[in-house]
């Protein structure tokens, strides 16, 4: 499998979550918000702020953070 950092994806793109590094605050708040390993994400606005769909939610994130969340793509 091919690992990659989130803001690699492009809009409208699907992948799995393999890692979440960084501060581990911040990993458990991710993770509190279904950011995980193993979910499955759709990224809806690629850059500076990044929104993604996880689940039935909308999350963004700010900055380089999707530089620290390692995916696999995710075809079909």
């Amino acid at each position: 499998k091919m690992l990659i950092p989130l803001d690699m994806l492009q809009p409208g793109e699907k992948a799995e979550v393999v890692e979440v590094s960084g501060d581990a605050a911040w990993v458990c708040r991710l993770a509190e918000m279904g950011l995980r390993e193993g979910c499955q994400l759709t990224v809806l606005q690629p850059g500076s702020p990044c929104l993604l769909k996880v689940a039935d939610c909308r999350l963004c994130l700010r900055g380089g953070e999707a530089t620290q969340i390692l995916v696999t793509p995710v075809t079909a």
